[in-house]
């Protein structure tokens, strides 16, 4: 008998950690510096203190659906198994917008920086070698990706620390790291509009889920990764605004969207502007290597439960033990990295992880407080309160998505939807006739006979 092929279970703490925090970028606390100061009012620490507050209780609800279900379909396996297989399937479809959307995104960005700091080269050329780079990577195996995410994100924190180090050294005297918080002046409103665009910058910890199957001891393990990775991602976040904000109150742009850049110019030169595009290349490069990780496992827990075709999308190769299929099938998707605008993939990632978010906290409430009873004190708080904070932010976070993305996400939840309910209709036919079959064996064999 063939032994079926499984997906290799070798994943550490460390390697979760240092994958999940890969997909996050902690650089793109540079690339959204501009457009989170401006829309902050100046307010960038109150902004991040405020949104991080905000994701931790997503958070929290991600880590206690991993306890309880240690799958790797993340907030598909979540919702299906606690609240029914047709929201689970309307998440996981709706998930798989920003999963499939972030690779694509990771290549636009490396061709258009790598194609300004080499113009003679096209950008399509560094689109198509790093979809290539990418699915050879993560065909060879997840320890090798995960190696890989771990020396980059190294190469991140370095970079942030050193850029904290140009701020210290920049300050003369001592000086009140409270300061920030003492002149918020913007008023709330403001705050709440700086930092749902900062909620962003820690999208990311998610993903971590999609490898439960390929983790060793997953249910302890997940769950910690995923608060490790909003503590570390927090620590970096609001130590270098403190550092900014103290360092430089009265900030001016000539160009938004390209801030991070003229800040690292004002605070160490063309030296430090150097090191800043290098490290932010590689960054780019391990955020969609596991991007491609991540989405690659969703199709194959969607074809290993026979939502997506199973001969196609359920398979792993027999040596490498990877879903190579999904891998080569998301290289060929990014290829809409020549065509498709860096604004519009950006709207279809936020609409599918807002989606995700706010039905992941909805099945904690489900799960644990309704249908275990879980409702002592501590536990109301756990498993009720805490998560509807935690969905009602997410709701809100939604509303302030432009016309726009709203009707793309919803075209693209009622073709999955639809997709759904005729795929489920003809297995249950396709069962119904050979449970006919089988138990009058000579009227199925006569009708063929006769066809």
């Amino acid at each position: 008998m063939k032994q079926e092929v499984t997906l290799r279970q070798s994943l550490t703490l460390v390697q979760v950690v240092a994958l999940g925090l890969a997909w996050m970028t902690p650089m793109i606390y540079f690339s959204v510096f501009g457009i989170a100061y401006d829309a902050s009012k100046g307010m960038i620490t109150e902004a991040y203190s405020l949104s991080i507050v905000a994701i931790f209780f997503t958070a929290y609800s991600y880590s206690v659906m991993a306890k309880i279900f240690p799958g790797s379909g993340s907030s598909y396996t979540y919702v299906k198994k606690s609240m029914h297989p047709i929201p689970g399937f309307t998440v996981g479809w709706a998930i798989m917008l920003d999963y499939l959307f972030s690779p694509i995104i990771a290549c636009l960005t490396f061709g258009i920086y790598l194609n300004a700091q080499f113009p003679a080269i096209p950008a399509y050329v560094w689109i198509i070698v790093l979809n290539v780079v990418l699915a050879v990577v993560n065909i060879a195996g997840i320890k090798f990706s995960a190696s890989l995410s771990k020396l980059f994100v190294l190469f991140q924190i370095i970079f942030i620390a050193l850029f904290c180090g140009y701020l210290i050294k920049g300050l003369s005297g001592v000086h009140d790291v409270v300061l920030p918080f003492s002149h918020m002046d913007a008023g709330l409103p403001t705050l709440l509009a700086g930092a749902s665009l900062i909620c962003f910058s820690f999208l990311g910890f998610d993903t971590v889920s999609t490898l439960s199957e390929e983790t060793i001891n997953a249910k302890k393990t997940i769950p910690k990764a995923i608060m490790l990775i909003i503590l570390i991602a927090s620590i970096l976040y609001i130590a270098t605004s403190v550092l900014i904000q103290v360092s430089y109150p009265n900030l001016t742009f000539n160009n938004m969207d390209s801030a991070g850049f003229e800040l690292m110019k004002m605070v160490g030169g063309a030296t430090l502007g150097a090191i800043f595009t290098t490290v932010l290349i590689f960054a780019i490069f391990t955020q969609g290597l596991t991007s491609v990780t991540s989405v690659s496992r969703l199709m194959y827990v969607l074809g290993r439960d026979s939502i997506l075709p199973r001969k196609f999308f359920g398979t792993l190769h027999p040596k490498f033990r990877t879903p190579v299929n999904n891998i080569i099938l998301v290289s060929i998707i990014s290829l809409l990295a020549l065509v498709i605008s860096l604004d519009m993939a950006v709207k279809f990632v936020s609409f599918g992880a807002l989606t995700s978010f706010a039905f992941v906290n909805i099945s904690v409430i489900v799960e644990c407080f309704i249908k275990r009873k879980q409702r002592s004190l501590k536990q109301t708080f756990q498993y009720l309160i805490f998560p509807l904070i935690g969905a009602s932010f997410i709701i809100w976070l939604i509303t302030l998505l432009d016309t726009q993305a709203l009707l793309l996400g919803c075209v693209w939840l009622v073709f999955g939807v639809t997709y759904y309910l005729i795929r489920t209709r003809k297995t249950r036919e396709s069962h119904t006739t050979a449970n006919t079959n089988s138990i009058f064996p000579a009227s199925a064999a006569i009708e063929s006979e006769l066809k």
